[in-house]
C-alpha cells in the first residue's frame, strides 16, 4: 500500500538510524556545565547578581575565547600558504559569525534534534530515479548537523541516507562498513549512483571507503566535500584520538591513502567538489582541503562549521544535485 502525503512528509524513524554516543556524550556535557553554572549562580547569588552571573559568563566568554584562538592561529598558519589569506576584517567576522552558529549544532542540533528527520526510507521515497545523496559528517558531529540539508532535500522531494560516524575516536578506516552500507541503502532507493555530501573528516572517510574496493568509484556520481582536511590540518596536532592524528599533516595514513589515489590508471579526483575557504578555523592551512583534479570552489571568509550553511555552499551543491538528474550516465541507465 502506498504511504498517504503524510506519512511522506513525516517517516517513521529508519532502522538504519542508531543510536548515537555522541549525543549522549554532548547532552551530559551540556548537563554539566548548566548544572555547575546554575549551582554558581545559586550560591554567589547572595553576593551580588554580578557575581552570580559570573559562572555562566565565563562559559560563554570562554568558549569565544578559545575560538579566537584558533583563529589567531589561521591568520598566523596562512600567510604562508598558496590560497590568499583573510583580511583581519575578515578572520573577526569569520570568528563571530562562528561563535553564533557552532553552538546550534553542538548543543542543539545534534545531542537532541539528531532522529528528528529519519533517512528516505523505500515506502517514502517520492521521486523515484533521481539520485539520492548521502550525508557524511565530520569529527566529533552525528547525523544532525545536516538537519538544515535535510529539510532542503525533503523539500525538493530528493530521498537520503546518513551515517553516524562511530566509534568517535576510531581509525577513519574503522567508517567504511558504515558509508558501504548508506551508499547501499541510497542505491536501493533511486537505482542511480548517489551523490555524497561530506563535512570536514567526512570527506576522508569518503575517500578511504573508495580506496577500499576500486568498483566504488562507479558507484557514486559525485563527492561534495566541504571543509576537508585532505591534506592534514595543523590544528590536529593537538588531537589524541585515533582519527585526529590521522588527519595530521604529512601523517602516514593521509600517504598511504594518497599514494593508493594516484596510483589508478583513471583520474582519481574528477568526481570531487571540494569547497574550502581561508578563513577556516579547524582545517587550515586553506589548501589543505583541495585535491588536484578536482573542482576546488573557495569561499572567502567563512569558518569551519558555518562553510557548511554558507548560502552559496548550499545553492551550488544542490544545483549539482540538480544538474545530476538529467546526466547522460542517468540517460543511459534509463
Amino acid at each position: 500500500m502506498n504511504p498517504s502525503p503524510a506519512e511522506r512528509r513525516n517517516p517513521p524513524p529508519s532502522e538504519a538510524i542508531r543510536g548515537s554516543t555522541l549525543a549522549r556524550l554532548q547532552q551530559s556535557l551540556l548537563c554539566a556545565v548548566l548544572t555547575a553554572s546554575l549551582t554558581w549562580l545559586i550560591w554567589f547569588w547572595g553576593s551580588g547578581p554580578w557575581l552570580g552571573m559570573t559562572g555562566l559568563l565565563l562559559v560563554l566568554v570562554g568558549y569565544a575565547v578559545v575560538m579566537a584562538l584558533e583563529f589567531i592561529a589561521v591568520a598566523k598558519v596562512n600567510r604562508g600558504d598558496s590560497v590568499p589569506p583573510a583580511s583581519l576584517a575578515a578572520l573577526v567576522g569569520a570568528w563571530w559569525g562562528e561563535v553564533r552558529v557552532a553552538p546550534k549544532v553542538f548543543c542543539w542540533r545534534q545531542p537532541f534534534q539528531w532522529r528528528t528527520l529519519p533517512d528516505t526510507t523505500d515506502l517514502d521515497s517520492t521521486v523515484h530515479g533521481t539520485r539520492a545523496v548521502v550525508f557524511v559528517h565530520g569529527f566529533l558531529c552525528n547525523r544532525g548537523f545536516w538537519l538544515p540539508w535535510m529539510h532542503q532535500l525533503r523539500e525538493m522531494g530528493v530521498p537520503y541516507t546518513s551515517v553516524n560516524l562511530e566509534p568517535i575516536f576510531g581509525s577513519i578506516a574503522d567508517y567504511v562498513p558504515l558509508l558501504e552500507e548508506a551508499v547501499s541503502r541510497a542505491e536501493r532507493l533511486t537505482g542511480q549512483p548517489p551523490l555524497l555530501f561530506c563535512h570536514s573528516m567526512g570527506g576522508l572517510a569518503a575517500r578511504a571507503w573508495l580506496a577500499h574496493d576500486p568498483q566504488s568509484a562507479q558507484r557514486v556520481h559525485k563527492v561534495i566535500t566541504i571543509g576537508t582536511p585532505h591534506h592534514g590540518t595543523w590544528i590536529s596536532r593537538f588531537s589524541f584520538g585515533a582519527n585526529g592524528q590521522q588527519m595530521r599533516q604529512n601523517h602516514e595514513w593521509l600517504a598511504t591513502l594518497s599514494a593508493g589515489e594516484t596510483s589508478r590508471a583513471d583520474v582519481p579526483y574528477e568526481r570531487f567538489v571540494c569547497w574550502y575557504s581561508n578563513a577556516d578555523n579547524i582545517v587550515f592551512p586553506a589548501s589543505t582541503a583541495m585535491l588536484p583534479g578536482a573542482d576546488n570552489r573557495h569561499v572567502a571568509g567563512a569558518a569551519h562549521v558555518a562553510l557548511a550553511f554558507h548560502p552559496r555552499v548550499m545553492r551550488e551543491s544542490l544545483a549539482i544535485l540538480a544538474s545530476a538528474a538529467s546526466s547522460p550516465e542517468r540517460r543511459a541507465a534509463s
